[in-house]
Parts: structure tokens; sequence; C-alpha cells
């Protein structure tokens, strides 16, 4: 391990082979790093900063990287660093979070401030969770705490440097496309109430950051969306984006999906597959419902996350290194599943370097007109004959529609409206009760209409009928969308098993019956 206090020669006695030589390590396995594929000349292309008080330290870590290839140039001074920054760019800065005179943090300002693109790398002798959480959400790449290896040196810069190089080659290919196709706003998202807006510039500006990002918003928001503008938007737009919904696959499967798998590691794996994080790879990973993911594979993601490293189903060895950019999303309070132990904590705080809100529509009411004329046209265009005059929204239809709670927010206009065009006239102009939710008055929020069958039914009769009802098609969904998982129907309805049981008895409900009726 290294720390300050040992020689340079006794560390560069236990130094590696550089990165991507084809050396065997001293362990018979392959280094992670080693798989990145960066050549020499993109390596000494990489300009690498050093920068710590401590001289043994400071020297032996220029040492090692120059060895390994890269262009280092090492500042003992915090005062001379951030002199070096504002004159000069780097690619990379290696810097130490406690220095006197001019402190880590502030150099990391300094180097984000004078090139935004700079892969901030913080070393600190106290790596607590609050320093490391504040360097990240200030805008590090990553961190490293001491004492450590030469391997782990070699390791993380080489996955800096892998990313130095993906972004180049991101940059050259999108000018190269804005040259040809001309700017355009690649993911356009309508709104302008204050709520709205604040997440919208908030999503801007991390979006030319790799910092992940952890969205947050009710079912039917557009999380998703937020997560295209970000990726769409970010030096990595050249690369996929992949998306994985957690919720929708059982957990055996979503590990195969994300970390792929080896021949014969199951029934059915008849040949080497590679996962999605190796799909994104260069680009942006979207994890959404992340709160349904299981403990073992958040575990396993996490490792990704801090190492890079993916090894797939199966395998005994590394089989690839991976650069994503990681977005999470969740309907639920990611603090409340923290606090119940359905998400990890070191998983939340490495994922939850940006968090953004997601507003429910009935917050942005004033976004109701701009999103219902966009989805007006864009179905009338879409199912109707072109040429044909597309309909027009009344004034009251207007204020029905904003007078709606919207429990399913966007998604829930965004079909009320399509059900509307179907129906509707060329020319016409929309009324309340041309809209599907509306039965021959409007509707305010709060107001839930009664089936026609209990208006002649006692209160408490109507009542227990009723919950009857949500409790029998509540329970439907709930182990349809398990799987027939009953722990895992349990953990999403926040609920035991007992009671889950209990329950399903009560209203004569079998687990195969309802998977097969599907």
């Amino acid at each position: 391990m290294i720390n300050g206090g040992e020689s340079v020669a006794s560390w560069l006695t236990a130094a590696r082979p550089p990165l991507g030589s084809g050396h065997a390590r001293p362990n018979g396995g392959d280094d992670a790093a080693a798989l990145v594929p960066i050549g020499p000349e993109e390596r000494a292309s990489v300009r690498v900063l050093v920068v710590d008080d401590e001289h043994t330290l400071r020297e032996s870590c220029a040492s090692i990287l120059r060895i390994d290839g890269y262009n280092v140039t090492v500042c003992g001074r915090g005062d001379e660093a951030r002199s070096l920054l504002s004159r000069r760019t780097f690619d990379i800065v290696l810097v130490d979070l406690y220095m006197t005179q001019v402190s880590g943090m502030e150099l990391l300002s300094v180097a984000l401030e004078a090139k935004p693109d700079t892969l901030v790398i913080v070393m600190t002798g106290n790596p607590s969770v609050a320093s490391s959480i504040e360097a990240l959400r200030a805008g590090a790449w990553d961190y490293l705490p001491k004492p450590f290896s030469a391997e782990h040196l070699q390791v993380l810069i080489g996955r800096a440097a892998h990313a130095v190089i993906v972004a180049r080659e991101s940059s050259k290919l999108q000018a190269e496309l804005d040259e040809e196709h001309g700017h355009s706003e690649k993911i356009t998202i309508l709104g302008k109430s204050p709520a709205f807006t604040q997440a919208m510039n908030l999503a801007r500006k991390v979006a030319m950051t790799d910092a992940s990002v952890f969205i947050t918003g009710e079912s039917g928001t557009g999380k998703e969306m937020i997560a295209q503008f970000i990726h769409h938007h970010s030096r990595r737009s050249s690369r996929p984006m992949v998306a994985v919904n957690c919720a929708a696959l059982p957990e055996t499967l979503l590990e195969s999906e994300m970390f792929g798998h080896v021949k014969g590691a199951f029934t059915g794996a008849i040949r080497d597959k590679a996962g999605l994080l190796e799909a994104a790879n260069g680009g942006t990973l979207f994890l959404d419902e992340l709160t349904e993911m299981s403990q073992a594979i958040q575990a396993k993601l996490l490792r990704v996350i801090q190492d890079g490293v993916v090894r797939r189903v199966g395998s005994e060895t590394t089989d690839a290194v991976v650069n994503v950019r990681f977005i999470a999303a969740t309907n639920r309070d990611p603090e409340q599943a923290v606090e119940e132990g359905v998400l990890r904590r070191d998983l939340y705080y490495r994922l939850r370097v940006v968090p953004i809100r997601v507003p429910p529509l009935r917050e942005r009411t004033a976004d109701i007109p701009i999103l219902a004329n966009h989805f007006l046209a864009y179905y009338w265009n879409r199912h109707r004959e072109p040429g044909s005059a597309m309909p027009k929204l009344s004034k009251e239809a207007i204020q029905t529609l904003q007078a709606q709670p919207w429990p399913g927010n966007v998604r829930e206009l965004q079909n009320v409206m399509e059900h509307a065009v179907v129906l509707l006239e060329p020319g016409s102009e929309v009324r309340p009760e041309d809209l599907p939710f509306i039965d021959g008055q409007a509707q305010h929020p709060g107001h839930v209409p009664l089936p026609t069958e209990f208006h002649d039914e006692p209160y408490h009769v109507a009542r227990e009928r009723l919950l009857a009802q949500f409790e029998r098609g509540y329970l439907g969904w709930l182990v349809e969308r398990a799987g027939g998982n009953m722990s895992k129907a349990a953990r999403i309805a926040g609920v035991d098993r007992t009671t889950l049981y209990r329950l399903m008895e009560k209203h004569g409900l079998q687990r195969d019956t309802i998977i097969k009726s599907k």
C-alpha cells in the first residue's frame, strides 16, 4: 500500500508493467485496466497533473504514470497549481483533498472552471462518506483513498484516460454531425412552469459532465425523457444510451441481461453473451425503477461503478472494463427505500451525485395547454390523412384539462389526447365532452366518480364492496408485476409476506392462477 511515508524506490519496485503492455500480472490474472484499449500514442496525449504537498507520494505517482506513458506534470503547492490550471489545460487532475494554503476542493473548482471536461480525482487520507460525496457533488470524477496500491492508481487513471479518449472521439463526431446537419435540439421537452423549469435547468447543467444522476418522480412524469435529454446533450451523445427496467425482469434474468453470461453458466446459456453494461460502454446506462433491483445485484453493480470492471455470470475472471455514465430513476422515495433496507446506502450515495425531482403534472398546470396541444398535433398527424384540418382545443376544454388531478401524469394526458384524436372531426373545436374522462360535466381535483352500481347502497355496504374490488384488482396487478415472486410483491406493496398471503386467501386468489391468466 502506498502513502506519504514510503520511499519512491520501494514503491516503484512494487509497480506493475505499463497498462496494456500485455505482460502477465504477478497473481496470474489480467489487470482490469489492461483491457482498456488505449494505444501508446493516445496515452502520451493524455495530460495529467499531480498535485500533493507530500513530496514522496507526489513523485511516486508521477513516476509510475510516466512509466505507463502519460504526459505528467507535478506540483507541490496549491497556489502554484491554481496558477498552472489558469494557464494550461489538463485532461486529468490528481489532487490531494487536504493541503495547506489552497485546498483540494478549491483546486477542483478552479480546474472545472478553466476546463469543464477535466476529470478531477481527489486523493484523501480521511476518506469519509461526507467528504467523498461533497467532492463528487462538486464535480470530481472519482476519489482515491490513501493508502493505495500502484495497481489501484493504474486502474483508476486507466479508466479516466479511457473516458478522455472516448470524450474526444464523441466531440469530434458530434462536431462533424453538427456541421453536416446543423445544430438542433435533439430531445425536446415541453414546459414553462417554475418547478419543471428548475428541473430542466439542472438537467442542462449536469448533461455536459459525467456525474451520475438520480431522477425521482411519480410514474408517468417523464423521468426517462429527462434521462434521454441528459444523454443527448452530453459529450456521450454519439454513443448508445441503454435503458433497463429493473422491475420488469426476474432477478436471475436481470443479472444476466445487465452483466452478460458465459457459455454454460445456466441452462440455456449456449454461448457467451455480452450484457447491457458492455453495450453501453462509452455511453449511458439508464436504470429505471432502481429500487426494484435485488440487494445481490446492487452489490455487483456497485463494483462496476467503483472499478469499471464487468464479470459476466458464471465467469471467474474479468471479462471487460467499461466506461459508463449512470442515470438512475425511481417513483419511490429513495431515502425511505434506504432506511427500509431496499436500496443499498453506498450505492445510493454513488448514484445520487446530482438529484433531479420531476414534478407531477398537478404541480405544473401551466404546462398542460402546451402539452395537450403538442399531443393533439402529434397524434393527428399520426392517425389522420395528411393535409386534413387539425382540431383546436377550446378554452373550456383547456380549463377542464387543468382541473384534473392526473394521477397518471403526462402519460395519462398523452393517452387522453390520443383517444380524443381518434374520434374528432377534422377542423372541429375540442369541447370538454370530447375528452374521454368527461361524463357530461367537468371533474375537479379530488373528485372520484362512483360507479353507478353503488349509488343506491348504504355507505358501509358500498365502502366494503369498493374496498374488496380494489384489493382484488391491486393484488392481481401486484403479483403480476412481481412475476409471481411473493417476497418481491411484498416489498413493492410495503407489507410483510404474512399480510400479503392473508389478503390473497381472503379473496380466494392463487399466485399461479393470476400468472397463468395474464
